[in-house]
């Protein structure tokens, strides 16, 4: 059966489902354990991720465009490392995003109904793999629809907040000193553009489209969550943000816009749910182009003759992902899934190191790859050693199949 995939992505659309993948994650979940960490050193810190996140989308971008295949840095790494690296960055992209997926999947739970927030996100995953088992197209105009609307209601929200005379909000603890560590935990927000490179071979004119559509959506999420963490951080101050599960709630209500949780609640609740529906995307196709190469079970390689959609590799997904949201928590499995996808960057940046260019390319890799191994140092200690044990599995499944071939 043909295992390839079709071309049916443009630039909105392309656009659509890398926004939509970084807005669900950071403005309704990662805020609140970053000021934790850094207390009112977040902005700082989402400054440093931002930076971090535009280097890995430039080397993304000049990557894609060259590879225009699925699979992501899983490939890049491949074809500019060596076949150990591409496997070690699909493996770290793999296990991360599932982490991310489950995330999305609880905070959809959390936020439309908190006292039966698994049964919720179980329900979420279910539905999500249905759209996205009906085809790219599908799932791409689900994506344009779900962002347009949380872009919208949001401006409104943040007009409410940032009008606020923030009366409300103590006064926030500067002493934490955890920027870094903050920095690592807001990356998670910034990590939706890998969705593009991993649809490499799922849109039109890849050279073209893939750079852009990356601009486009880093440049969009960028100004949102910098608009987003002055405002929480303006109603609240940082010791009611990082103790609040639901932090636009809280914001709203001490705001006087009780009127308002209920929009917040369902935006939220669609925010999270376009992430999960790109987050799955992407995951599925890196299973897809590993499962070709014989790095995973080659029954995942199996695309619909008709709908031209990786169904096994979809599946196979989402069956891990309703398993995780049945013991996982949002806090462990954020920290976890950046430090896996800061090891993914750190090798698209070395990977794009490899490519013929001029000084200043080079220095934005070089500054890539270095700020994601900083990044993912900086972040708790368990989360570091857990990381690394898991990608050890990694390497350990690489050296199996490197003795059985």
């Amino acid at each position: 059966m043909d295992g390839t995939l079709d071309r049916r992505l443009g630039l909105l659309g392309s656009a659509a489902i890398g926004a939509g993948a970084m807005i669900g994650a950071g403005l309704f979940v990662v805020f609140a354990p970053a000021v934790d960490a850094a207390g009112d050193g977040v902005l700082v810190a989402l400054a440093v991720a931002a930076v971090i996140a535009g280097c890995n989308a430039h080397s993304s971008a000049r990557l894609a465009a060259l590879h225009p295949v699925a699979g992501g840095t899983y490939v890049y790494g491949r074809e500019r490392l060596g076949p150990f690296w591409g496997h070690l960055a699909g493996w770290g992209f793999i296990v991360g995003k599932i982490s991310s997926c489950a995330v999305m999947a609880l905070a959809v739970g959390s936020y439309a109904w908190p006292q039966h927030h698994r049964i919720v996100a179980l329900a979420v995953v279910v539905l999500v793999a249905a759209v996205n088992l009906r085809g790219i197209e599908k799932s791409a105009i689900a994506s344009i629809a779900i962002v347009t609307v949380v872009l919208l209601v949001m401006t409104v929200v943040l007009v409410v907040l940032l009008a606020s005379p923030g009366a409300h909000a103590p006064a926030g603890a500067s002493s934490r000193g955890g920027v870094l560590e903050a920095a690592g935990l807001l990356f998670f927000a910034f990590a939706g553009y890998a969705r593009l490179a991993t649809l490499g071979e799922e849109v039109r004119d890849p050279a073209r489209t893939i750079p852009r559509a990356i601009l486009v959506s880093v440049v969009v999420v960028m100004a949102v969550y910098l608009a987003v963490g002055i405002a929480l951080v303006h109603v609240l101050g940082t010791e009611r943000l990082a103790a609040s599960s639901r932090p636009f709630v809280t914001a709203v209500e001490a705001a006087g816009a009780e009127a308002l949780v209920p929009v917040v609640i369902g935006v939220a609740a669609l925010a999270a749910a376009g992430a999960l529906l790109s987050l799955v995307l992407g995951v599925s196709r890196t299973v897809l182009a590993m499962a070709r190469d014989g790095h995973l079970p080659a029954g995942l390689a199996v695309v619909d003759p008709r709908r031209r959609v990786p169904q096994h590799a979809e599946i196979a997904v989402v069956v891990v992902v309703g398993a995780l949201v049945l013991v996982g928590d949002v806090a462990t499995s954020v920290a976890f899934s950046s430090f896996c996808v800061l090891v993914y960057y750190a090798i698209t940046n070395a990977s794009a190191l490899t490519l013929p260019s001029t000084p200043m390319p080079r220095a934005v890799a070089s500054l890539g790859l270095l700020g994601c191994v900083v990044l993912a140092a900086s972040l708790p200690a368990t989360t570091v050693l857990s990381g690394l044990a898991v990608l050890l599995v990694g390497v350990a499944s690489y050296g199996v199949r490197r003795a059985t071939a």
